[in-house]
């Protein structure tokens, strides 16, 4: 029993069961049936019957009993012990199909999933193990995409620095400020792209601390506010404003992460919006914190908007602009709201603007 496959132990297993019950039964019968028929005859035969006939109708029963008892053995046994075999065959037959599985998932398959049971536990195992499967391969389409967003992102500052070090290397390119400062934007740009990967997939991994507190949000909103109106460079064609009332209740969140959500969102905001306002607007509602970041700028097509939030998305009007971002801002933002209980969702029009709202838990 300590032996061997699953399905030979099972099967062993009730044929053991179905040999307790079978000696069981013909010990009890041996010796208990004998004298439980002699109890009924003295009980109806009055002493009419003689010792002689008793005794042959008593050694006739023996007789009839132990023939039946055989044949009871050999037909009782015989389909109990295909019935036993069948139903281990059943048990079996989805592990033996999760083995062969797990198998292919090794190989690389990770399309194939486990058929359905009528066996309950078998069935909660397989949808756990097509669960197991669904997230292992949204997990390599994942990184499948990510290294081809990679590469892709990564190919056009490489080119670029590339180039122009040829060129100042063979002397067809003249060094020129302007050159150098192109090159420092270039590396900057790959710089920005390492540190917010590394962010992202930290992030991803469950891997970045979040040191969430009772956070008051106004002073937090006016720094932020102060410090994006003295870092524009033409702050009477785009106005700041700040929506916020002052007893604002308090949010259970990390106050940095907090500030870069914003910073990213106020950035993208400013950058896409040329004329106009952006406003930042807070709010509460019942154990949640609201917070938008609204703009006048040239807003996002509909067609879009479900994509905002997608690793190395960015519409074909932000590739153009020299000032675009890595495309993994908007990523990071969402992924920061969600690991401190809260969401985050985009509304837009082509032309009118952006709205970005999040909440957070109230503390």
């Amino acid at each position: 029993m300590a032996k061997g496959n699953l399905r030979t132990r099972l099967f062993l297993s009730h044929m053991a069961v179905m040999t307790v019950g079978i000696v069981t039964l013909v010990v009890v019968g041996r010796l208990y049936t004998p004298r439980l028929l002699v109890i009924t005859m003295q009980r109806y035969e009055n002493g009419v019957m003689s010792l002689h006939r008793r005794t042959q109708l008593l050694k006739g029963v023996e007789e009839a009993w132990s023939k039946g008892m055989v044949w009871s053995i050999l037909v009782g046994g015989g389909a109990a012990g295909a019935l036993s075999y069948w139903v281990s065959r059943r048990i079996i037959r989805p592990l033996d199909q999760m083995a062969e599985i797990t198998r292919q998932f090794a190989a690389g398959d990770l399309a194939a999933r486990v058929p359905s049971s009528e066996i309950l536990e078998i069935q909660r195992l397989a949808n756990s193990f097509n669960r197991m499967a669904s997230d292992l391969e949204g997990v390599e389409q994942r990184r499948r995409e990510l290294v081809g967003d990679l590469t892709h992102e990564l190919r056009t500052p490489l080119t670029i620095l590339h180039g122009y070090l040829e060129g100042l290397a063979d002397g067809t390119v003249p060094p020129q400020p302007e050159l150098y400062e192109r090159l420092a934007a270039e590396t900057t740009r790959l710089q920005r792209l390492v540190n917010d990967l590394q962010e992202l997939s930290k992030l991803e991994a469950g891997y970045l601390p979040i040191q969430a507190q009772s956070l008051a949000l106004p002073p937090l909103l006016e720094v932020l506010i102060q410090t994006f109106e003295g870092q524009q460079a033409h702050p009477d064609q785009v106005a700041l404003v700040l929506d916020c009332p002052p007893d604002l209740p308090a949010v259970y969140a990390d106050p940095s992460r907090i500030e870069q959500i914003l910073i990213n969102l106020l950035g993208n905001a400013l950058r896409y919006t040329d004329q106009g306002k952006v406003v930042v607007r807070a709010w509460a509602e019942p154990n949640r914190v609201y917070l938008s970041v609204a703009d006048t700028g040239i807003g996002i097509a509909e067609e879009d908007v479900p994509y905002v939030f997608e690793r190395f998305w960015r519409a074909d009007r932000s590739r153009n602009r020299s000032s675009g971002g890595t495309g993994l801002g908007l990523t990071i933002c969402r992924r920061l709201v969600t690991v401190q209980g809260g969401e985050i969702s985009v509304t837009s029009c082509l032309g009118q603007g952006t709205t970005f709202t999040f909440w957070l838990p109230q503390a």
